[in-house]
């Protein structure tokens, strides 16, 4: 192999056509434009969404619903997650810093903590809100549900 055989790897070049390189090339011209309008101008630019003016899909189809704009999102822990967190790590003080720690919520979510598995171990667990049931089997094994 030497300088004079080397070629580009199979598939790596396309075969575009060039567009706007004289009559000649067969695409001079109006260089696939047409002609006037704005679409031949440069710089043209379309609004997103725009159909020639037929209306538009975003404003054909029907609205239903609102947003609350005062929902309060929480992030979920479950108690089987907390019992995992204290038999592979022994920890047994859960503040919000634990759970950003170990991946469980971002350090501005507001935690919630769900009832879902069962808990045998005394914890203390620090977070904004808890299910009744979360909370009963927090203070049932003699553990704290501290709500911040």
């Amino acid at each position: 192999m030497d300088l004079s055989n080397l070629k580009p790897a199979e598939g790596s070049v396309k075969n575009r056509k060039r567009i706007g390189r004289g009559t000649g090339s067969g695409r001079g011209g109006t260089s696939t434009r047409g002609h006037k309008g704005a679409k031949s101008r440069s710089g043209y630019k379309s609004k997103k969404g725009f159909e020639g003016g037929q209306m538009p899909l975003q404003r054909r189809v029907p609205k239903f619903g609102f947003k609350n704009i005062n929902r309060v999102e929480y992030k979920g822990v479950n108690l089987d997650t907390i019992q995992g967190l204290v038999e592979e790590k022994k920890i047994t003080n859960f503040t919000p810093a634990i759970f950003v720690e170990h991946g469980l919520a971002n350090k501005n979510d507001l935690i919630k903590i769900l009832g879902r598995g069962v808990l045998s171990t005394k914890v203390t667990v620090s977070a904004n809100a808890y299910t009744a049931t979360a909370k009963k089997a927090i203070e049932d094994n003699g553990g704290e549900a501290v709500i911040l």
